[in-house]
């Protein structure tokens, strides 16, 4: 089931998520002087995977023992982070970050083509393809129309990039099972961050030799801990709230939030420049979740329609 749908409650993890994943860029931005990406994301996942684990053990969760559900979060970590990861930063190394985010944005359009086809409860209508039509123009105007300059050179780092997309997506459809299958949010967040580690570790170790490298910087190592405890181990707790309660197509929505929280984050904290291009891509994204959502359109139907006719007085009988 796809749950309730975009309520307030859903509305508002949804956009704590986006701020929680745009604070990564700065994270990651500040760890990246000093560590190789690989590294970097295995530090995330393995201090993310500790941190939860920790949590569940503090809560008396039981911790799952069965193959079929760890199968399902080996899987979770695959699509969801191991592929659509290495996917990037791979796509990264030769095109443009602002050209990236346009195309990882394309998230949602696959999501609700695949909710579409593979799951019985989140069609598609006319009302989400404008919404994400809207949405993916938001960003596009947001991150700045001359990143689509590269569109056309390095066209398999971009297929890369749209890969991941589609893995994110393919992520989200996959996800819904762990609540059918009784799992509760956190211990899937857990479950899903430890598949991730054991699938990232070994090229991190493989491609990279941390161990060959120098001591990072306090700095760096608090921007790490912050990827990893804010970014990914509370940030995939939301996540998996919302796939409960919402259902992958609402939860994909977050990828038309991260550049608007992005842009928000290094206005407060790098002092950078807020400019009207992104009022305006943040007003698109805006109009793009509101037709997602569609209450509004129901509203503005229930409003046109005419008032139910008034009923008629009953008629007295003839006098005698």
């Amino acid at each position: 089931m796809a749950g309730q749908g975009m309520t307030s409650g859903v509305g508002a993890m949804l956009l704590a998520l986006s701020l929680l994943w745009g604070g990564s860029f700065l994270f990651v931005g500040i760890a990246v002087a000093e560590l190789p990406p690989f590294t970097i994301v295995a530090l995330r996942v393995g201090l993310a995977a500790l941190a939860l684990w920790a949590v569940l053990a503090l809560t008396g969760a039981r911790v799952p023992r069965s193959a079929r559900i760890w199968a399902a979060f080996l899987a979770m970590g695959c699509l969801n982070n191991a592929i659509p990861f290495s996917l990037i930063v791979w796509g990264q190394t030769q095109i443009a970050s602002g050209l990236a985010a346009i195309l990882n944005a394309t998230t949602p359009i696959f999501t609700v083509l695949l909710a579409h086809w593979l799951t019985a409860d989140e069609r598609l209508t006319g009302a989400k393809l404008a919404g994400v039509g809207l949405g993916l123009a938001g960003v596009a105007v947001m991150v700045g129309l001359d990143a689509l300059e590269g569109l056309g050179a390095a066209v398999p780092a971009q297929l890369a990039v749209l890969a991941a997309a589609l893995s994110y997506a393919a992520a989200g459809i996959f996800g819904r099972r762990f609540r059918a299958m009784g799992v509760s949010p956190l211990t899937t967040a857990a479950g899903q961050v430890t598949g991730s580690a054991l699938l990232i570790l070994p090229l991190a170790l493989w491609l990279e030799r941390p161990w060959a490298l120098a001591a990072p910087s306090a700095g760096t190592w608090a921007a790490v801990a912050a990827l990893a405890l804010l970014s990914t181990a509370l940030a995939y707790l939301l996540y998996f709230r919302i796939l409960a309660a919402a259902g992958a197509t609402v939860l994909l929505l977050v990828t038309f939030l991260i550049p608007p929280s992005a842009i928000a984050m290094g206005w407060l904290v790098l002092d950078e420049r807020l400019e009207p291009r992104h009022a305006a891509g943040l007003a698109l994204i805006l109009a793009g979740l509101a037709a997602i959502d569609g209450r509004a359109a129901r509203l503005i139907r229930r409003g046109k329609r005419p008032p139910p006719p008034s009923p008629r007085p009953a008629r007295r009988p003839p006098a005698p």
